[in-house]
């Protein structure tokens, strides 16, 4: 008996041969086609259970067919393999009607989990759009595999309203992700509004968030619209969020528990219909063990997490990256320009601490100022060897005690609650700061060794080994 029958339509005869291995490996029946003509009248004849499909085809361009697919077939599963591996791919996908987008090449092993999964779901209908390609306003540059997941992950979070909350490094590209989140939903037609919570004044945050009433605090004359209200059926972009008070943290989540607020100074409650997307340049996880976030906000923005990865973890995207930046150069009247193999590579190499953010500006310097029509190695290491400018140093801290260090660790620290008391639980809490890097410092000073480490703290070999597992603090011989 077999699982089901699989109509794979590709081109490229190898690819064609190692997907029918796999999938009868598998237990399945496969059909294979290198056409979409053939495809179509398997289909149109009620033929097959699941389809796996390259996008371009020698008689038709898969995206164009699938519609059709979509009217007779609604329920049938469509996967799209497809070698642009750009995110515009994985959009079209989405929108038209596809199960599942596939960039080439892909891991035999994944294909068997989403055909196995796509054909034991339920079998619905799926939204079919038709928008057309954005042109060439792409949000999102990279063919690297960790922004394949993301674009993956994107679109099939186009047709939901879920909470999504993006983490990674300044520069990472976190408000684009939001924006995309947006331009392809279904809010589109709603207004994107966006909220840095780092750039507010504390005491304005709620005000900023919520609006208020006349005369809700001095200098309040008029009445003020709040964020909220202005995202009315759109998105609501919390940049920033680790650094929302506390106070701003408690209304935040009252709205997202109940799906309304009221203003400052107001007594009404205001329903509200908006798609929150917060994003963190921070470990929220550690800033609740610090008493600086709620955990119970943290799950309820965390529905959908979001990792943007370093360019330094995705330095094959650097040549997309600086094609594009050019490009948007050119097109606002800036020299054109075109970089040599050398000076790639030489971008590639750099760690890029201000990520995708700091290789733009240096590609608009560039653009501007090189009189050189081609960019090469000698260019780019002139302008990445440039020293940074040396922050100011701190008064009295490059040999203070760890006594002042920490005392003005806590008068910061509570500083940030100002004639509020921080939450219960601070005396563990700090010492779990301190303890944690100790005992990271001696395993790394012995290379690892927990007995020598155990020494060198003065603690119990079988103590040491409970911290270590309650604090998880990864060990390894050798490290340093």
């Amino acid at each position: 008996m077999t699982q089901g029958r699989i109509l794979v339509a590709d081109d490229d005869s190898a690819i064609r041969t190692v997907l029918n291995q796999a999938l009868s490996r598998s237990g399945y029946d496969v059909r294979l086609t290198s056409n979409a003509g053939t495809l179509w009248r398997w289909i149109n004849e009620g033929d097959g259970d699941l389809v796996i499909t390259d996008v371009v085809m020698p008689d038709e361009n898969a995206f164009d067919l699938l519609p059709r697919i979509k009217r007779i077939r609604p329920d049938l599963p469509i996967v799209v393999m497809s070698a642009q591996n750009t995110f515009m791919t994985a959009i079209r996908a989405s929108e038209k009607g596809a199960y599942e987008y596939l960039p080439k090449p892909f891991d035999l092993k994944e294909l068997i989990s989403i055909v196995g999964r796509a054909l034991s779901e339920p079998r619905r209908e799926q939204r079919v759009g038709d928008e057309e390609e954005g042109g060439e306003n792409i949000p999102l540059v990279g063919r690297s595999p960790a922004m394949q997941d993301i674009y993956r992950v994107l679109a099939r979070l186009m047709h939901t309203d879920l909470t999504v909350l993006i983490s990674g490094e300044s520069g990472t590209g976190k408000e684009l992700v939001a924006r995309a989140l947006h331009d392809y939903g279904k809010r589109r037609n709603g207004p994107f509004v966006a909220i840095n919570m780092a750039a507010i004044p504390r005491d304005l945050i709620e005000s900023e968030l919520f609006g208020h009433e006349k005369g809700s605090f001095t200098g309040a004359q008029t009445r003020s619209v709040g964020r909220f209200e202005q995202a009315e059926s759109g998105t609501l972009f919390l940049d920033e969020i680790g650094d929302m008070p506390m106070d701003a943290q408690t209304r935040l989540l009252r709205v997202l528990q109940q799906g309304e607020y009221t203003t400052v100074g107001g007594r009404t409650p205001i329903k509200t219909d908006v798609r929150i997307v917060a994003a963190t340049n921070k470990d929220l996880r550690q800033l609740i063990d610090q008493g600086l976030f709620r955990e119970d906000l943290f799950f309820r923005l965390n529905v959908v997490p979001i990792r943007l990865p370093p360019l330094r973890e995705r330095t094959e995207d650097i040549g997309d990256l600086v094609r594009h930046f050019f490009l948007q150069a050119s097109r606002e009247g800036l020299p054109a320009k075109q970089i040599d193999a050398a000076a790639l590579e030489a971008l590639r190499r750099y760690r890029w601490p201000g990520n995708i953010r700091e290789l733009e500006n240096l590609i608009r310097r560039l653009a501007a100022l090189c009189p050189d029509e081609v960019i090469n190695k000698e260019h780019i290491e002139a302008e990445l060897e440039r020293p940074f400018a040396e922050p100011l140093p701190e008064p009295a801290q490059e040999s203070e005690s760890l006594t002042v260090a920490v005392e003005r660790h806590l008068a910061k620290y509570f500083s940030q609650f100002g004639d509020e008391l921080p939450p219960a639980g601070l005396y563990q809490r700090i010492l779990r700061e301190i303890e944690q890097p100790l005992i990271t410092a001696a395993l790394a000073a012995t290379r690892g060794n927990q007995i020598r480490a155990a020494d060198l703290l003065g603690l119990n070999r079988n103590t040491l080994r409970k911290k270590i597992r309650d604090l998880e603090i990864q060990v390894y011989r050798g490290m340093r």
